[in-house]
């Protein structure tokens, strides 16, 4: 006896033509190969079929426990969804979603139509980049040393001179946050304003590899602007490096961050 299956969803596309899937990656392990539902003219789902044993509310419950198994599926789940970005619009779905049959989940579609149809207005022929900013605490604390006149300081012990010592210390790392916040807002702005919409995550002091995350944001760019979008964030990352501060840009990728009004 074949083992219950179930219709999981990638991602609803927008699209003048009927999308292509030879290029498509095998989605989610043990799924069927990706396929699409007609939704209505000029918009389609990318579908598998799923076995309930292994997708199924209760085995997705068990297995979130499971980082592992979380995170293959995640991966194979935004590969899928990726491998539509060049379609007129893409609405990403949440990972493990899942329908009892094809007609289940074209009539959920149908009946969320009318939000559909302003998400892939807003959305169409736009993309979304990334960028990520890490201060390099020694560098900039290096730079801006440097731009401070060197003064000869008189050898002491004395606790008077130890107490300004650490107060001076405290300042400039005031100082040098104060700085960090005003050159990730300028950098932001800027970005911001070749962006369609834009979304700044909460980053503050975020501990990651290499210093702490300043800014973590997204921006919703015109495929007719990608290019100066990336060139003027080449030549921002290029001005800040001299100050300290890692400029890393991702993308383009789905409108992951702007598909919820």
């Amino acid at each position: 006896m074949a083992a219950a299956k179930g219709t999981y969803v990638y991602c609803v596309i927008a699209a003048a033509r009927r999308p292509r899937l030879a290029r498509v990656p095998p989605g989610l392990p043990g799924t069927g190969r990706v396929r699409l539902l007609d939704v209505e003219p000029g918009l389609f789902m990318a579908v598998a079929d799923a076995p309930l044993d292994r997708y199924g509310e209760a085995a997705i419950a068990r297995g979130l426990g499971d980082l592992d198994w979380v995170s293959r599926a995640a991966v194979a789940h935004e590969a899928v969804i990726e491998s539509f970005v060049g379609e007129t619009a893409v609405l990403p779905m949440k990972l493990f979603t899942i329908f009892t049959g094809d007609q289940r989940a074209v009539a959920h579609v149908r009946a969320e139509r009318a939000r559909i149809a302003g998400v892939v207005r807003r959305v169409s022929n736009h993309q979304e980049w990334g960028v990520r900013v890490v201060l390099d605490r020694g560098r900039a604390a290096g730079a801006a040393k440097a731009k401070r006149a060197p003064r000869a300081l008189a050898a002491t012990r004395s606790g008077v001179a130890y107490l300004s010592a650490k107060k001076a210390q405290r300042d400039r790392t005031t100082a040098l946050a104060a700085r960090a916040r005003e050159a990730v807002a300028a950098l932001y702005d800027r970005l911001a304003s070749r962006a369609r919409e834009s979304r700044r995550r909460t980053a503050a002091e975020l501990p990651i590899e290499g210093g702490p995350l300043l800014l973590d944001a997204a921006f919703l760019v015109s495929r007719r602007r990608a290019d100066s979008f990336q060139a003027l964030t080449a030549r921002e990352a290029k001005s800040l490096a001299r100050h300290g501060y890692g400029v890393t840009l991702t993308g383009p990728w789905p409108p992951y961050t702007f598909v919820q009004e």
